[in-house]
């Protein structure tokens, strides 16, 4: 395996990462931002309220998109690991 083929697969395992993560991500952001903007148009402060929500949406969504999340990982193995170990 030469030094080229493991960057290739270095950058696609990043991109796959991404991919897996972004959704996640997304929602702690934009669940936080609307929790933040709550929480300063109404003055309460208080730490639970920004993280049981946001925990709780960050839940539903990994439970939606847990197909896609282990479809993309399974074809990143099958597709790119699995051949450079069996030297293919």
């Amino acid at each position: 395996m030469t030094e080229a083929m493991i960057d290739d697969v270095l950058r696609q395992g990043l991109w796959v990462a991404m991919a897996i993560a972004s959704p996640l991500l997304l929602v702690a952001l934009v669940v936080g931002l609307a929790i933040g903007l709550l929480q300063a148009l109404t003055s309460v402060q208080e730490a639970t309220l920004t993280f049981v929500p946001k925990v709780g949406a960050m839940l539903l969504v990994f439970w939606v998109s847990m197909s896609f999340m282990t479809h993309t990982l399974l074809a990143f193995f099958t597709d790119r690991i699995v051949p450079a170990i069996a030297g293919g």
